[in-house]
Formats: structure tokens, sequence, C-alpha cells
């Protein structure tokens, strides 16, 4: 008996203790710190950084691609940074783009609709994740052709992990259908998202951003479908779009976060990459304001270790870009006839200016947009004349080099506008050519309209090497990954559009 009762206090005792440790344990074992989820107005945030890359190595893609098509940066150099320098394919580079968006900004942009679809509350975040949205998937279509977009980024939510490949021309309809919706949507009556990274919960500067979206979507339309293009222009302006500098769509850096491109050139690949030649020589030629902020040149440098700070010169008149065409070996043979040293002696980005660490990086710029309504007004879609949205234009862009802590004079200004004045049968060309150097180190932007206007008149990349069959590269190749894993509906893409190759057109793209 005696046993039998020590052996039930025993038992008594031990259950006691056991719900005694027990009380409070979900509780002392619970993170107070980490967050277990994210505000939607937060994880937008996060897809809008994503959007220019996660790290300096993601701006390989538009180093050694868009800005080299465009011969607006190149580098002599091969292996991994061959590309639009050699018109060949790396496809190390070429999925680059492909892999950020879809692997990260759509994922974060899908879970935002997802979250707030359905509550009135977050109406502002959920229509401000549709324009994003819109935009990446424009820079995706625009980049590749042909992409998953209805089904896209469904693979949680539905389970859709070969998601089907959809017809440019549908895709650009549902971009625009999305700017028009989610712009007219935005509601100013509702309380302001005040972590907004981009315009601090302002609604009004987000209708602006979407409408201004929509215009250079509805740009893209002009050769293949113009009485569309025409429509949107119409409504993107009836809407309202940016109205001066303080409507552009920036993400700016700092010392801790880094402009990854700056990054990239500031470090590893410092002595690599060079202005091209037919860039410093438009700008030289027309004596452009913007030539000594955009370059500089270690004057006489015979080595890397000799582009020192010493040597470093924006002088416009030492300006010197790197030809086209040439190799780490070949371009000797033309340093004599450029009055170079050697092939680190011709001019580089200003680290000093539009590269620093901390500059900005621009996604739409009000400069970008009136030298578009200057090109509509040209085409008789909109009041106005072309040569003031012209004039607008290139003014803002020169304006806009305050951003990178390097103001332009007002006379100097002045100046430079009043030696280029808009002229008869030239129009096309004159604001295409502006919108190019307006677009500089925006790459996707800049191949994108060089495509669409066939401006400016670049010629052929003459490397003895390329790939490309035509003039220019027209397009990036799906990556290797997609024919491994979604190859049945890669495949129906490929037989719409055309061969996966450099040379084949979007559908915008027409000749």
């Amino acid at each position: 008996m005696k046993t039998k009762l020590i052996y039930t206090l025993t038992l008594l005792l031990s259950l006691s203790l056991f719900t005694g440790c027990d009380q409070g344990f979900d509780e002392l074992n619970t993170n107070r710190v980490n967050p277990t989820s994210l505000a939607p107005s937060m994880v937008l945030n996060k897809a809008i950084i994503s959007t220019t890359y996660l790290d300096g190595f993601g701006t390989l893609g538009m180093l050694t691609y868009n800005f080299a098509i465009v011969q607006q940066i190149v580098t002599p150099y091969g292996s991994s940074l061959s590309g639009g320098n050699y018109d060949q394919i790396n496809n190390s580079n070429t999925p680059l783009v492909w892999t950020n968006f879809y692997r990260n900004v759509l994922k974060q942009l899908v879970a935002v609709l997802d979250q707030t679809k359905s509550d009135p509350l977050q109406s502002n975040t959920y229509n401000a994740a549709r324009i994003w949205k819109a935009y990446i998937f424009m820079i995706l279509t625009d980049t590749y052709g042909d992409i998953p977009y209805f089904e896209a980024g469904q693979g949680y939510t539905n389970e859709i992990i070969t998601p089907k490949y959809d017809a440019q021309q549908a895709i650009y309809k549902d971009i625009l259908k999305e700017f028009e919706e989610a712009s007219a949507a935005l509601d100013a009556k509702q309380a302001p998202v005040t972590t907004d990274i981009l315009y601090g919960g302002d609604v009004a500067k987000w209708k602006k951003l979407g409408y201004s979206f929509m215009l250079r979507a509805a740009m893209r339309l002009t050769k293949v479908d113009p009485a569309t293009a025409e429509s949107y222009v119409k409504k993107a302006v009836a809407g309202g779009v940016f109205q001066s500098n303080a409507d552009n769509s920036i993400i700016r850096h700092t010392a801790i976060y880094n402009n990854y491109i700056a990054n990239h050139l500031a470090a590893r690949e410092k002595t690599n990459f060079y202005l091209a030649a037919p860039f410093v020589n438009y700008l030289k030629d027309n004596n452009d304001p913007r030539l000594p902020i955009f370059a500089v040149r270690y004057v006489g440098a015979k080595g890397g270790q000799e582009q020192t700070a010493a040597r470093a010169s924006s002088d416009p008149k030492v300006q010197v870009g790197m030809p086209m065409g040439y190799n780490d070996v070949t371009i000797s043979s033309v340093l004599q006839q450029n009055g170079v040293a050697s092939l680190w002696d011709f001019s580089q980005v200003n680290l000093n200016t539009v590269l620093k660490l901390d500059s900005p990086e621009f996604h739409i710029t009000y400069a970008q947009i009136q030298l578009l309504l200057a090109e509509a007004a040209f085409r008789g879609w909109v009041t106005g004349t072309p040569a003031e949205y012209f004039a607008k234009g290139v003014r803002a862009n020169l304006e806009q080099m305050a951003s990178y802590g390097a103001p332009i004079p007002e006379a100097t200004i002045k100046a430079y506008l009043d030696s280029q004045p808009l002229a008869a049968g030239k129009e096309l060309d004159q604001i295409n050519t502006q919108y190019w150097v307006a677009s500089f180190l925006d790459g996707t932007e800049a191949f994108a309209n060089f495509r669409r206007s066939g401006f400016p008149a670049l010629k052929k990349n003459p490397y003895p090497g390329s790939e490309v069959k035509g003039d220019f590269i027209r397009r990036l190749p799906y990556p290797d990954s997609e024919i491994v894993v979604n190859s049945g509906s890669l495949n129906e893409a490929v037989g719409r559009q055309g061969p996966n190759t450099l040379d084949t057109r979007v559908w915008w793209d027409k000749k």
C-alpha cells in the first residue's frame, strides 16, 4: 500500500512538473524580432528594388548586351564578357533578365496582388502592383518576344509549373489594359502608403507613372498597329503623364545600398568596359554638355594600373570612344589612328558622376515622355508641335544631370537647345537619337526604342566573328533551362515567332 502511494505521488508530481514546464513554452520560443509575414506594400518595395537587379553580377546582362547593341558601352574582351560586342550568344548572360524577373520580381508582385485583391483598404497597393507588373512584363517581352504571361507566377497558387507562352500581340493588348485600368483605379481619397519607396504614397504621382508607362507601351506599336498606338497615346495624355523631372521614377542609392552597375564597374570590371565610339562621337560632334558628365578618360594609360586619378580627364576635347568590332588583341591595330596609347586609354563611364556608388537609376523619365510626345505630335496624334515637345525633352534630360551632382548651367542649356533645332525631314531621326542619349544607362529601354524607331542610324557592328545574319541583334534567346523544364511551351512559341536566335524579330519590331 505504501509502495502504491509513493508511486501515485511520484506520478502526480511528474505530471505537475511536465505541465508547469509546458506553460509559457510557446511564448518563450516565439521570436519577437523576426517577422512571420510582411505587409504587401513592403513586398512591392522589394519587387521595385529587385527590378534593377539583386547584385553586381546581374548587371552583366545589361553591360554585355543592351549597352553594346545600342553602341553606348562596349568591352573588347570575350569569354564571360562576350555578347553584343561580338554579336554572339553568351548563355551565361542572355538569361539574366528572365531569371531575375521571373524568379524574384514577378514572384513578389504575384504575392502582393494575391494578398490585396480582395481588400478595399489596400486597393492602391493592389493597383500600384498591377502597374509595376505590367512594366516588368513589358521589359520581358521586349527582350525575348513571346513569353509566359497569363499563366506566369502561378506555380505556388495554382500549381502551374509549365506555363504557356503567349503571343506578344496578346501580351501587349493586356499590358495596355492593365496600365489603363490600374491607373484609373488609384484612389487619392485613401490614406497614403507612406512606406512606398518610389513616391511615398503620393497617388497622383503613381497615376502619372501608370499613364506614362502606357504612353511608352503605346508607342512600341507605331510600326505594327498604329491605330491602337494612337488610341492609347491619346488615353495616356488624357489621363495625365509626367509633367516635370519631379515625377521621374527613380531608385535612389546610398553608400550602403549601391548602384550595382556602378559597383560592378568600380570593382571587378573597372578596366573592362569603355564608352563606344558612336556614342562619344555623337556627343562630341554636337558639343553636347552631357559628354563631360558621362565620360572620363585616363589619358595615356598603358594598363589598368595606370588608370589613376592623376590621369583622369573629363575634358570633351580629349574623349575617345572605343570603335566597334574589335577584341582585346585586334584593337591594337587601331590605337595609333585613334591617338591612344592602349585599349585602357579609351574613354569610360564617369564613376564620379553618373556612376557613383550612390548615383540614382531611372525607370522612366519626363525627358523620355516629352520626346515620345514629340514623335506622337509629328504623327498628328496629340496637340502641340513636335519642336516644343522636343525642346522640353532635351532640356529635361540636361536638367536631370543635377541628380548626379553635375548641374548644367542655364546658359549652357539654352545654347545647346539653340544649336539643336528640330529640322524638317529629320524629325524622327533627331527625336529618337535624343531619346537614345536620354536613355543612357537604361539599357532595356534604349535597346527597345532603337529597334522600334530605327534610330540612331548606327552602322552594323563589323566584328568578323558575328553570329548575327542581319544588321543588329533583335532579341535575346530563351534560357537553356526552359528547354529542359518547359520545352513543349517553348517549342510552340518558337514555331509561332521564329527561331530561338539573336536575329528573330519580336512582334512589334516590324521591318
